[in-house]
This record gives structure tokens, sequence and C-alpha cells, in this order.
């Protein structure tokens, strides 16, 4: 799949609203938006700790779990994308499809229409084709059906939330995430990608790419990264047992 990140002199500018932007993934999409002309409403519950200055950004402190405040962050907005992020633990998570419900109902409120969620591929866990015995079988189940149930219980609910909204959704299903500096060709498709990784920057560049791409709307894609990928060891040290 080829793309590019557009500079500020070319392209469409949008005001963009950021939901989870000061997670890893929406850090990396605010400064890829600022970087393309955008105006961006970086959406987090601590704004003292955002990190990003722009002229074209502004920094909202609001709780998704809010709606009168994403109410306020969702008027006179272009298109929202939302990289919510909670840890996975055995009590019950409900941030994902509540805050959903919260921007939904803002949106509808607001005459908004394009929206891009990022849930998982644990959402429908499949075996891969590179993951041998061990990660299929043994970390892939205990994953999403033990350690990560009730986080991917949530995230069913936001995508059936989703779908049924009315507007004109994506839902983003990613891999195992983990960094790299730049962008690659990364591989979308519809439905399950076969890949167990996905570079959060390739996450951050296909949400922003999803702005002026109608192909997948009302659409649920599978995104990976094929180069640069880390092995499973290394994964599980700087990524999974590190914390996100």
């Amino acid at each position: 799949m080829e793309h590019e990140i557009r500079d500020e002199q070319s392209g469409v500018a949008r005001r963009i609203a950021v939901f989870g932007a000061n997670g890893p993934t929406g850090r990396l999409l605010t400064g890829l938006a600022l970087a393309a002309g955008h105006q961006v409403t970086a959406v987090t519950r601590r704004p003292e700790s955002f990190p990003l200055r722009h002229d074209r950004l502004r920094v909202a402190g609001a709780d998704v779990l809010d709606p009168v405040a994403v109410d306020e962050v969702i008027a006179g907005q272009d298109a929202v994308l939302s990289t919510l992020g909670v840890p996975a633990g055995k009590e019950p998570i409900t941030t994902y499809s509540q805050g959903t419900a919260a921007i939904v109902a803002a949106m509808r409120r607001h005459a908004v229409h394009r929206l891009a969620v990022v849930s998982s591929s644990g959402v429908a866990p499949q075996p891969y084709s590179d993951g041998g015995f061990l990660f299929n079988r043994v970390l892939l189940p205990y994953v999403t059906r033990a350690a990560g149930r009730t986080l991917y219980d949530d995230m069913r609910r936001m995508e059936q939330l989703v779908g049924d909204s009315g507007l004109d959704w994506t839902i983003v299903r990613p891999s195992g995430l983990y960094h790299l500096p730049a962008p690659t060709d990364y591989t979308v498709v519809d439905g399950h990608a076969d890949g167990r990784f996905t570079a959060r920057v390739d996450l951050a560049a296909y949400l922003l790419a999803l702005l002026d791409d109608d192909r997948h709307i009302h659409r649920t894609v599978g995104i990976i990264t094929t180069t640069d990928t880390p092995t499973l060891l290394r994964w599980l040290r700087t990524e999974a047992l590190a914390g996100r």
C-alpha cells in the first residue's frame, strides 16, 4: 500500500479531534497530523503532560467518559480519530464502549461524520502463519481469553456501537504494537491481517491517511507491519512486559 505524509502546503486541511492523544500512538498521530497541515485538538485527561506544542494544536483536558466535555471537544470538528487505550486487567473495562458512545452521540449532534477507531486483532483472534506453536497455541489464547478478556470484551462492544452508529466509520485492528522511527510500507486488508506486529507509527500514518481515502468506510480492517518487525522475545521484553 503506497502512502505519503503531506506537507503543510498540500492536501486539504481539516479540523481533527484525537482521543487518547497522550498515548504512544496518539502522540505520533498528533505529530503527523500537524505536519500534514491539519488543525488538531488533542484530547487527554492530563493536558499538562502532553509534550507537543504547535500553533495549530489545541490540547483539551477532557475525560472521554464525560459526555459534556466530549460534546464541547467535537463541536466544530471535521473528523474524529480515536486511539483510546487502557491496560488489561481482571476488573471490568468500559472505557472503550462508554467513551465511544459519548463520541458517537456528540458526532451525531454536531453532524460530524468521519470516525476511525483503533481496536485490536485480539477482538477476533486467529492463528498466524508466522506464529508458531508457542504464539498460536499458548500466548494468543492466554492473552485473548484470560489476561485480556475484559479488555477485548469491551472492544467488541465498542465495535458493535461504531458499526451501528450511522457514521462514516472505519474500525482499525492492529496486531502487537511496537516502536519504529518512521512509517513503512505497511499492509492493510479487510478483516484479519496475517501478521503479529504493527508499528505504532504505521498505525498513526494509516489513521491519518483515512481522511483522504473512502475505500474503507464501513469496514473493519487489519493493519500490519512487514519490515523491521521484532522477534517474539524482544517484543515481549520491550512491549508486553514493559507496559504501554
